[in-house]
């Protein structure tokens, strides 16, 4: 725990709650307790309390502290974050219960000004170069491609090839009848163009590739694979013409020049998002650099824990075995530790400030959430807000929203400074 942020209460339950709740542990046990001789139900209170004391005293305390710590803390206007670790529990029956408390708290600490943050912002300039760029993309999503007379292989064609791996690896990797192979492309791996580049249609080679380290395919980075490849055809793509047909295909464009000026408007409205958010991050450093506090022990580590799953969670999807990987725990933990304790600071500051503010969310803006949650994740959304609500992560969608309407206001609020 953060000494700064450690605090400790003992809390004394009166006797008589104390009792009326082992009444009521008593009566509960009555109800289900079978034991030799007696009828369901029917079992003497005494017996149960000897038989059971063990049983009635746990659950007493596991009863009335938790709700007892809460309160206390509450009366003194705590802001309690984690688990209290509970100490010092005295329990006698016909005697008062009393605890004593240790936890961390939310710091107090001064609010600096936050209005008006002169902070860097790049205007919106889309030029005719990223208005072409756009365009050719669309065309090249609209590209196909038309089967070449058999002739060999050179740079700009694209092969069809039927590959498999041979030799000690033949098992692991499935055979692809029908991979395209762009000769020459940057992307290709050059081990491809080299070995390909002159065969033609019906013509077949054994090779190997050398895979670099950091290939996106796990199975296949760092490792030297021997393939056997047939050349099955050569295809030519043919781009769509960029006129007034080709922009009506796409949608609703009337003429290439609509379609010229959308596309332009899309590349403004990103620019514009993107600079937003550059000027919000360098808001948020700059809270975080004003306010010098210490951070609950506690919030630390779930941030930690949070930071740690969404790596782990990246290394999976990119193929890797996180049993392979041999991770240094300790060194993983602290490498996350300075940003996480910026970002639980962040945090504590957007709170305060839409305390002071009164920002809050609204239900509408919360349900408007759970909808774009659902449609992006393809689920019911009275489902998805059913099994959020069980798993308690409404709040964290809550605060999530408010932090964003904060950091909006914060933007207003900032004088931009416009950089190049």
């Amino acid at each position: 725990m953060s000494e700064t942020c450690k605090r400790s209460l003992e809390v004394t339950i009166s006797r008589e709650e104390v009792q009326e709740e082992i009444e009521r542990v008593v009566g509960s046990l009555k109800e289900r307790v079978t034991l030799p001789g007696f009828r369901p139900g029917k079992v003497p209170a005494n017996i149960i309390r000897r038989r059971f004391a063990e049983d009635i005293r746990e659950e007493v305390i596991r009863n009335l502290v938790p709700k007892h710590f809460r309160k206390a803390a509450d009366d003194r206007n705590l802001r309690v974050v984690g688990t209290p670790d509970v100490t010092e529990v005295n329990y006698q029956e016909g005697e008062p219960l009393s605890f004593k408390a240790e936890f961390e708290v939310v710091p107090e600490f001064e609010l600096h000004e936050y209005r008006g943050l002169t902070v860097g912002y790049r205007e919106p300039h889309v030029t005719e170069e990223q208005v072409a760029e756009r365009l050719e993309q669309l065309r090249e999503r609209k590209a196909e491609f038309v089967n070449e007379a058999p002739r060999p292989l050179a740079d700009g064609d694209f092969a069809v090839v039927a590959l498999e791996a041979v030799g000690e690896h033949a098992s692991e990797l499935p055979r692809q009848d029908e991979l395209v192979v762009k000769i020459g492309d940057p992307d290709t791996l050059p081990e491809f163009t080299e070995s390909l580049r002159g065969l033609s249609p019906g013509e077949n080679i054994d090779f190997d590739v050398r895979y670099p380290e950091d290939f996106g395919d796990r199975r296949l980075a760092g490792r030297t694979i021997r393939f056997h490849a047939e050349v099955k055809g050569i295809r030519r793509k043919e781009l769509p013409e960029l006129n007034d047909a080709f922009a009506r295909d796409l949608g609703d464009f009337e003429s290439l020049e609509d379609l010229r000026e959308q596309v332009r408007k899309a590349i403004e409205r990103e620019q514009e998002l993107a600079a937003q958010q550059e000027a919000r991050t360098e808001i948020v450093n700059r809270l975080v650099d004003m306010h010098d506090f210490p951070v609950p022990e506690a919030l630390l580590e779930r941030q930690i824990r949070n930071q740690l799953e969404q790596q782990l969670r990246s290394l999976a999807a990119q193929g890797y075995e996180i049993n392979d990987l041999k991770l240094d725990w300790n060194k993983v933990r602290e490498a996350h530790a300075e940003r996480a304790a910026r970002e639980v600071k962040a945090s504590l500051i957007l709170e305060r400030i839409a305390e002071r503010e009164a920002i809050g969310v609204t239900m509408e803006e919360l349900d408007r959430e759970v909808e774009r949650l659902a449609q992006q994740m393809r689920e019911p959304a009275a489902a998805l807000r059913k099994r959020l609500e069980e798993e308690g992560a409404l709040g964290r969608i809550a605060g999530r929203i408010r932090s964003d309407k904060v950091l909006n206001f914060l933007f207003e609020q900032a004088r931009k400074e416009v950089r190049d």
